[in-house]
């Protein structure tokens, strides 16, 4: 007869295999009434613990990892990464498990630190944002067999699990807004050209402005505050300046409400702005900075849930980060 495992009780029970997990080994994340039809089931079925598989288990480090590779100037000053750490943390300290966060200022920093976590068996896993085009991190992590859930990819990552996202929704509301308030000349400040979600970005938009019959002109942003006001400087310098900006960060659209003075304009008469990423800077700017809101600690706990999945059971589905939502603010107005 074949032995029963922890999938056939989660069948039975119609759970996830990582919740019959957290109940057979008395951890939390299951509620008390879930635990019971847990156990009751495994009992009913004969399930008795590897013990090959406890000897594994409490061979972990009951730790994952992540590592921010972004310039200094932008990790202080950028919401969306401590959002993000805050809802991985206290997801994951839920369930007993630490958070390790590294910085790395270059490629070769940033995988000589997957290398060593792995081998010195520092973690049981790691998230990774910001996919490269060009990008060595996912088939190195496939090599050393590091379980992996990427945070916002537009594709599944073969041997790894995925938080997807769609560009193209963000990319239409947002061109919706500006062309309904009488906008045809359109500006976008970029991120780090290097960035997939920089790329699909522009590409959304490409596309969208096809829909739509407007003009979208581009210049290349850094998510600095300095880097957004050059960008938006050369956009302005041009003979069909654009009369909205879309920003790929709320710290380069901020930069430009709060600079407007030394720009020589006035937001939102002479420029509406708009920002991709919405955070407490867009709302305590004057004037208030239109942005789409999204959960970034949500998604982050989201993307811990299935890390710990995957290195409890070696495979999870892929989700979706939440949907963005459009906050209209008083820095886009009719023309």
């Amino acid at each position: 007869m074949k032995r029963p495992t922890i999938i056939d009780i989660a069948r039975e029970v119609g759970v996830s295999k990582a919740a019959v997990s957290y109940a057979l080994n008395g951890r939390g994340g299951v509620s008390a009434r879930t635990r019971e039809r847990i156990l009751e089931v495994a009992a009913e079925l004969g399930w008795r613990a590897s013990s090959a598989a406890r000897a594994l288990s409490s061979d972990r480090a009951a730790c994952v990892g992540i590592v921010l590779a972004r310039p200094p100037e932008v990790l202080h000053t950028e919401p969306f990464f401590m959002q993000m750490v805050a809802g991985l943390e206290q997801t994951l300290s839920e369930h007993g498990v630490s958070l390790q966060l590294a910085l790395a200022t270059d490629t070769a920093t940033e995988l000589a630190t997957y290398q060593r976590w792995w081998a010195e068996r520092r973690v049981d896993g790691v998230v990774v944002t910001d996919l490269r085009v060009s990008d060595p991190r996912p088939q190195l992590l496939r090599e050393l067999g590091t379980p992996t859930v990427f945070f916002g990819t537009a594709e599944p990552m073969p041997g790894s699990s995925a938080l997807r996202v769609n560009e193209n929704d963000v990319a239409r509301a947002a061109l919706a807004h500006l062309v309904e308030l009488g906008h045809r000349r359109i500006g976008h400040v970029q991120g780090p050209r290097d960035l997939q979600h920089s790329v699909r970005r522009e590409q959304a938009l490409r596309a969208a402005a096809r829909d739509v019959d407007v003009v979208v002109s581009r210049a290349a942003g850094d998510y600095t505050e300095e880097g957004g006001v050059r960008a938006t400087r050369r956009l302005l310098a041009a003979r069909d300046r654009p009369t909205a900006v879309v920003y790929d960060n709320d710290v380069m659209a901020v930069a430009v409400v709060a600079a407007a003075d030394d720009l020589g304009i006035a937001v939102p008469a002479d420029l509406a702005v708009l920002a991709w990423d919405d955070s407490m800077l867009c709302r305590v700017v004057r004037p208030a900075v239109t942005a789409f809101a999204h959960g970034v600690a949500q998604d982050a706990a989201t993307a811990a849930r299935m890390l710990l999945e995957l290195v409890e059971t070696g495979a999870v589905e892929d989700g979706e980060l939440s949907s963005r939502r459009l906050v209209p603010r008083a820095s886009t107005a009719a023309r």
